[in-house]
């Protein structure tokens, strides 16, 4: 049996979700009214239902993402929305915390969300058994981690390929929580890691100034499809519940290309997990949409710098030097290929972003809004393509169309229209209607097929018509087209009606976590978490950490990036050219907000503390 593979696709709200499955997605995930990770992403049990039932069309699933942290007084309500959920066709629910396992459900499928910190092969194998259908892998993980995760649990495997990457272990930050009481297990990061900071070291002298240390670029594992799909993946997801339709039509086309590529060059053994085939009026690419550089993180192991310092914001599309300074215009390399509303975006002698619009683009020169100073050979980025964002964001710009073949015939009281799709669903509709002979006795099928095929906005495709009468007879091009209207409606109707959502009931297991001990970081908020984790026998459960913080005194982060690596001072990469060590503890100051790092190098992992934190430095 061929396996299926999947382009999982954010959606912000309804619209989102329809363009994403416009534009190829086999799935999309989707905030409800309560609990997702993404405050300012939630949608109306009304909207999630109308996306369900466009979604189904296509044989396309909805997930939707009940990721946060619950308390107790929640806990009621979150289970009343599930059942909502699952009333009206949701596909899957994306979960964190362990008390939903517990509470009363319909038989709906559950996924882990990557919020859940799924690094663990162990910890991965005793979610599957406790009935978890999918996991949604930590970002990371490398390619040989992925593989030994696959090869010990059967459980489905997710992972994101495209956008923005969380610094910290996802589930594992409490920057913002600390600072400011708006926790990011709660839906409100405030992104705190986005900000520019002061590095000072152990001598208190200052490294670095005004640079943002704990950005790093954008995502990109596209390229490792194949690698990835051997190593176990079956869903690929594309990270942006709270970015633009541009974004959200750019990257699924983009993943829809590069992916569609390798199920044809491997039809043997995997398929497409949905119908349909789309056509596109724009040529996608990941660089014309939100993106502060590309990273492929710790897939292919640490091999070089990923921080995105100086800016978090979108820097875009490379499009060359500048060439010099003109009177009020800038020639610039490959100038022709902007155009004018367009952004621009360089980094200034500062190493800060700076950027400009383009009031007037003409025979490679541009005219700015603002003539700023741009030293000779600087890089320039477009990171708004005004150009590409008007053809992309028209409806008709990415169209989704489901494969049929028709088959007009006669009965006995007149003529008779099949549809069949490409999935084997079948449609026929009848018309009572004399039989009469064209003039001259002549056929008039191919003009039966010239209107038969005019699918129009329809989701379909005619790409068979097959007429077959006794003799030439003659219809009337009204009632064709009617027999075609009709034929098309049923089918949707049929198709919807014959579609299989997967079910799944959860009961309670007692099998070991591979943990007797849970420090703060599994997130235990809530008695019915507590007393999943006890059955399991586990013995000592520590509160989740907007519980119980102590101020000033907390681990705030873990994380794979290292900022010792970044400045090519780690002891094991960079043994040979490491010159002067870094006096530590290093810590990171912005404004009143102060962090001391601490370096584990025998995980190879990074440690963010707040400032009043006591550890010990480890010898390098």
């Amino acid at each position: 049996m061929k396996k299926k593979i999947e382009i999982l696709a954010p959606a912000k709200d309804l619209l989102h979700g329809i363009a994403a499955i416009n534009a190829g997605a086999d799935a999309v995930y989707i905030g409800a009214p309560q609990f997702g990770a993404r405050s300012n992403a939630h949608n109306s049990i009304e909207d999630v239902e109308a996306l369900v039932q466009y979604a189904h069309l296509y044989y396309v699933q909805v997930f939707v993402v009940i990721n946060t942290i619950l308390y107790d007084n929640e806990l009621e309500t979150c289970r009343q929305l599930i059942w909502k959920l699952y009333d009206i066709g949701v596909d899957a629910l994306i979960i964190q915390d362990m008390a939903i396992l517990e509470l009363e459900l319909p038989p709906i499928v559950l996924h882990a969300s990557t919020q859940a910190n799924n690094r663990d092969a162990d910890k991965i194998k005793f979610l599957a058994d406790a009935g978890i259908q999918r996991v949604v892998l930590a970002r990371e993980l490398n390619l040989h981690q992925i593989k030994e995760i696959h090869e010990t649990t059967d459980v489905e495997l997710e992972f994101f390929v495209t956008g923005a990457l969380c610094v910290s272990f996802s589930g594992n930050c409490y920057m913002s929580v600390a600072n400011g009481e708006r926790s990011a297990n709660r839906g409100s990061c405030a992104q705190n890691c986005r900000l520019p900071y002061n590095l000072i070291d152990g001598h208190g002298e200052t490294l670095i100034k005004n640079s943002h240390l704990l950005s790093i670029k954008d995502f990109d594992v596209t390229n490792q499809i194949p690698n990835l799909i051997e190593a176990g993946i079956s869903s690929f997801k594309i990270e942006g519940r709270l970015k633009d339709m541009v974004y959200v039509k750019n990257n699924v086309s983009f993943l829809r290309k590069k992916l569609d590529t390798f199920l044809e060059e491997n039809k043997d053994n995997y398929c497409k997990a949905s119908s349909g085939t789309c056509t596109y009026s724009f040529e996608s690419s990941l660089d014309r949409t939100f993106n502060r550089g590309y990273t492929d993180y710790f897939v292919n192991e640490r091999y070089q710098s990923i921080g995105s310092w100086e800016s978090p914001k979108s820097k875009g599309q490379y499009i060359g030097k500048l060439i010099r300074t003109v009177g009020n215009s800038y020639e610039i390399e490959n100038g022709h290929l902007l155009n004018n509303g367009d952004g621009l975006c360089f980094i200034n002698e500062h190493n800060e972003a700076e950027g400009i619009y383009v009031n007037r683009a003409e025979n490679g020169f541009v005219y700015p809004n603002v003539l700023k100073e741009i030293k000779e050979g600087t890089f320039i980025y477009r990171n708004n393509d005004a150009a590409f964002i008007k053809l992309v964001e028209r409806e008709d710009s990415a169209v989704r169309k489901i494969a049929t073949s028709l088959f007009l015939t006669e009965n006995e009281n007149g003529f008779q229209l099949t549809a069949t799709d490409e999935d084997g669903n079948v449609s026929t509709v009848t018309l009572e209607h004399a039989k009469e002979l064209t003039k001259n006795n002549e056929s008039i099928a191919e003009n039966f097929k010239t209107n038969l095929a005019k699918t129009g906005f329809t989701p379909y495709t005619a790409n068979e018509i097959t007429i077959h009468f006794s003799q030439n007879w003659f219809l009337p091009i009204s009632k064709i087209n009617e027999m075609r209207r009709a034929v098309y409606e049923k089918l949707s109707e049929i198709r919807v009606a014959n579609y299989v959502r997967k079910e799944f009931q959860i009961e309670k297991t007692s099998h070991p976590y591979p943990e007797t001990k849970l420090d703060f970081t599994y997130n235990v908020s809530n008695k019915v978490a507590r007393k999943f984790y006890e059955r399991h026998g586990v013995t000592e459960i520590e509160k989740a950490f907007e519980l119980q913080w102590d101020p000033g005194k907390s681990r705030v982060m873990t994380t794979k990036y290292c900022i010792k690596y970044e400045l090519e001072k780690c002891p094991k990469y960079h043994k040979e050219t490491l010159g002067v060590k870094l006096k530590e503890p290093l810590v990171l100051k912005q404004g009143e907000l102060e962090y001391k790092l601490k370096f584990n190098c025998k995980p190879c992992e990074m440690e963010i503390w707040e400032k009043d934190a006591e550890f010990e430095i480890e010898e390098d």
